[in-house]
């Protein structure tokens, strides 16, 4: 905290001159006859349009539009395939690791894990082995993390086998061409739609406080 600022009356001091006063005229400066007329900033008039420029559609522009479809399929997708319980939500957890009674690691089904601090820097690098995923790779390393700790391995009632368990859909996918154009074309409908109902809205508002307001200019 700067304490010079402590106190906001003597935070500025105008100087003792600043203006050209007139001794003669009552310490009021001269002001020129068109400054009340003069504004400043920028004179907008002066402005040139560009030559050959003209605006560009996401329609005309097949890279970003196939980008923006792909998007919203993915979104749409996610949201009606992906299940709504995250992999290291507490009911997908496979088993815990325990040091002296005390829990240092948690493995969850999709064979993601948590750990402490402390665990974590004892245990290092660990790499795991290939082709491993799911229950099968929670299940190794639960072993090594209670092996390096000196912990013991403790499996949860929400442990699944390999079998039961469904590995996630990957978030990546390729769409065809008529996907993509039904996406663009949908998520078209769907802001023309969002904006209908904003208009609605907004023109339910105006009639109720009695004014009115063309907004189709």
């Amino acid at each position: 905290m700067i304490s010079g600022l402590s106190n906001p009356a003597s935070s500025y001091l105008r100087p003792a001159s600043t203006s050209n006063s007139n001794p003669t005229s009552g310490g009021l400066s001269e002001v020129p006859a068109d400054a009340a007329t003069s504004a400043p900033g920028i004179d907008v008039s002066k402005f040139k349009p560009l030559q050959g420029a003209k605006p560009i559609s996401v329609a005309d522009n097949p890279v970003l539009r196939d980008l923006m479809a792909t998007n919203w399929l993915m979104t749409h997708g996610a949201n009606a395939t992906q299940p709504a319980v995250s992999d290291d939500a507490p009911e997908n957890t496979y088993a815990q690791v325990k040091v002296d009674g005390k829990v240092v690691a948690t493995l969850y089904n999709g064979g993601s894990s948590t750990m402490t601090n402390a665990a974590a820097a004892k245990i290092g690098k660990l790499e795991d082995p290939p082709g491993l995923s799911g229950p099968d790779l929670a299940q190794w390393r639960a072993d090594n993390y209670a092996k390096q700790l000196g912990g013991t391995v403790e499996k949860a009632s929400t442990a699944i086998t390999q079998s039961q368990w469904t590995p996630r859909q990957s978030s990546s996918a390729n769409y065809s061409r008529d996907q993509l154009d039904a996406a663009f074309q949908a998520m078209l409908a769907e802001g023309q739609k969002a904006a209908a109902q904003l208009q609605s809205s907004y023109l339910a508002t105006r009639a109720q406080s009695g004014t009115s307001a063309d907004i189709s200019a």
